[in-house]
């Protein structure tokens, strides 16, 4: 499976998700920060991890294939990003067609984050939880 950990911040995430692919699997660790993506470089480097990469992005571009993920989690940032259409674009073009957008809300309101995702036009949600939203591509 590969994953991708947007806005992986330091990297708490993207550890338990490298322990959940496997060996088989693989993360990406993706932030804008220099700082973030030197610490998860860091970690993979004190733990030895070889299914974790650590990818500096340079604004909403991450610089990753096209239809790469299974899975894009976006956890704790949404609520810093400023143009949600673009971002959520991205987000769409590195996931497979089958694959699946997990997002929280960060610090703002459940409904600004619904509102977003869904007036993008990129995304449908399938499934919320107290904690998160799981959306799939959206293909017309």
């Amino acid at each position: 499976m590969m994953v991708v950990d947007y806005g992986c911040g330091p990297g708490r995430y993207a550890m338990r998700l490298a322990r959940l692919v496997g060996s088989q699997g693989k993360v990406f660790a993706v932030d804008i920060h220099e700082l973030a993506v030197e610490a998860v470089k860091d970690k993979i480097y004190k733990y030895g991890l070889t299914n974790i990469e650590a990818v500096l992005a340079s604004g909403y571009d991450s610089g990753l294939p096209d239809r790469l993920a299974d899975v894009v989690c976006a956890i704790d940032m949404f609520h810093i990003i400023k143009n949600h259409t673009e971002f959520l674009a991205e987000l769409k073009r590195i996931t497979k067609k089958s694959g699946c957008l997990v997002i929280d809300d960060g610090h703002q309101r459940r409904s600004i984050t619904k509102d977003s995702i869904l007036q993008s036009g990129h995304w449908d949600i399938f499934e919320e939880t107290r904690d998160h939203l799981k959306c799939r591509p959206k293909y017309t």
